[in-house]
């Protein structure tokens, strides 16, 4: 992905972070773990599958039993979806979507130092979504119209709203959150008159993830 200066300014933008705010409480913590994603959409017949996402992120004490979290985070997203091959036979079809966030979490104490409850926006910047070559001229099954390549070109910023819990203690932590993506995710298909012929009408879609990870205070 040709993001360079967007990850740059985000480095930058984490380090200031932390140097503003490191007091006791403040943590800066690197974090790895899988995720589910799942494409919810009536276009076509899509099924989870398994990815992996890595990051950091900021911890500040706020107010009270408040804490805010900025963090930058890179995840390959999987999911597929039924298709029909050249020979017309049934063919799950896998896409990997590489992706960016940043995101900016409220993140509420439940027990200091162990339990919190993280709310807050996501921003994420998509690539567009990758398939094995040989898969491409594949027909959509429930939509003999598009082919399985026709779907990728997807919409590149999306977002979305996490909800999570963290536990453990200052150094180590469990993270398990869902994302759901607030915007359609394959509007960008409905910018092409030739898609939404083959479609028959337009494209909707939203993402939901759900992730587990580990996260490990510096």
């Amino acid at each position: 992905m040709k993001k360079l200066p967007i990850i740059s300014l985000l480095l930058v933008a984490l380090q200031g972070f932390a140097q503003y705010g490191y007091r006791d409480g403040n943590r800066i913590g690197i974090y790895a773990g899988v995720n589910q994603t799942s494409l919810m959409t009536s276009n076509f017949d899509a099924k989870p599958e398994m990815g992996w996402s890595a990051g950091m992120q900021v911890r500040g004490n706020y107010y009270n039993d408040f804490s805010m979290i900025f963090g930058m985070q890179f995840s390959e997203y999987n999911f597929s979806v039924a298709t029909l091959s050249p020979t017309m036979q049934k063919e799950d079809v896998k896409y990997k979507l590489m992706n960016g966030q940043i995101r900016l979490l409220l993140s509420y104490n439940v027990v200091k130092d162990h339990v919190s409850i993280d709310l807050g926006p996501v921003l994420q910047f998509n690539d567009k979504l990758k398939l094995d070559g040989k898969y491409e001229t594949n027909l959509l099954e429930n939509n003999v119209n598009l082919t399985a390549k026709d779907i990728t070109d997807i919409t590149k910023i999306n977002g979305n709203l996490y909800m999570g819990i963290s536990a453990g203690n200052r150094r180590v932590r469990v993270l398990l959150n869902y994302q759901y993506g607030l915007n359609n995710i394959l509007n960008n298909l409905n910018e092409k008159e030739e898609l939404t012929l083959k479609n028959n009408g337009d494209f909707k879609g939203h993402i939901g993830i759900l992730t587990g990870q580990l996260l490990f205070n510096l």
